[in-house]
């Protein structure tokens, strides 16, 4: 049996990175550090690296109890890991918003336009006058240096400890639905309330992603935990899959993120 089987196509090549990480740590006996990770990503670890390895064990953090991307450690079982050892900093930035209105997505490409892989940020915290980034180690000195505007906004961007990080105040809206299917044209017609034309009309031109990747193939299967976002329709997420119906029908628990 494949180990594939248990993946969705476009997860084949990151299963053959999980993979290396893995014969790495067993074979070195020294710990791997990883990117950011999704949830989603965080699964694929978690499911080939398992709980119950005797020889190696893995754990996740991304700067609070909270956030949603996070580092993981794989490393042998006997090994002793500190929050430290995730080589993480958290910036904050501060701005005058009287005149200006950040959002998320303007701070992330103020980032990666300046050459930052988004596999180097982690969780994006936005409030009236500051934001805080949570981004490796390595790219302090050099973010703080070189970020110094946002659009017409001019940054003072400064390192802070991680019990000064702001806790999220998302607020995710949940429903009990059944579906005839776990694709993902159907189960974006159920989430937002469209029609199934509108749903593979967003998907197949890539204004939908699913953990952060774009995904223009209406009939990818959906599972719990997935993260999908629409374009101009905001977040939702496949909070549980909770069995079939007499009629064949499947039980889904979502959640969409309230505007």
């Amino acid at each position: 049996m494949s180990i594939y089987q248990h993946f969705r196509k476009h997860e084949h090549p990151f299963v053959d990175q999980v993979l290396s990480w893995k014969e790495q740590v067993e074979r070195t006996y020294t710990s791997y550090l990883t990117d950011f990770l999704d949830p989603r990503e965080q699964q694929i670890v978690s499911s080939i690296v398992g709980s119950s390895n005797e020889e190696i064990k893995f754990i996740f953090f991304g700067g609070g109890d909270e956030t949603e991307r996070r580092r993981g450690i794989i490393a042998p079982y006997y090994e002793e890991i500190s929050d430290k050892q995730f080589e993480m900093t958290l910036l904050e930035g501060t701005f005058d918003n009287k005149f200006n209105r950040l959002k998320h997505r303007d701070i992330l490409g103020a980032f990666m336009s300046l050459g930052i892989d988004r596999k180097k940020i982690g969780d994006i915290f936005v409030a009236d006058d500051h934001f805080q980034i949570i981004i490796t180690e390595e790219l302090t000195s050099y973010m703080i240096m070189n970020l110094q505007q946002i659009k017409k906004a001019r940054i003072n961007l400064k390192e802070r400890v991680f019990s000064h990080l702001i806790r999220k105040q998302d607020q995710w809206i949940t429903t009990n639905q059944t579906v005839s299917s776990l694709r993902l044209d159907i189960m974006v017609k159920e989430i937002y309330r469209m029609s199934r034309k509108d749903a593979v009309t967003y998907i197949k031109g890539n204004r939908v992603k699913v953990n952060h990747t774009d995904i223009d193939d209406p009939s990818v299967q959906v599972v719990a935990e997935d993260l999908i976002s629409v374009r101009g329709h905001g977040r939702s997420k496949v909070v549980e899959i909770n069995g079939v119906t007499r009629k064949d029908k499947i039980r889904v628990t979502t959640a969409r993120l309230k505007a």
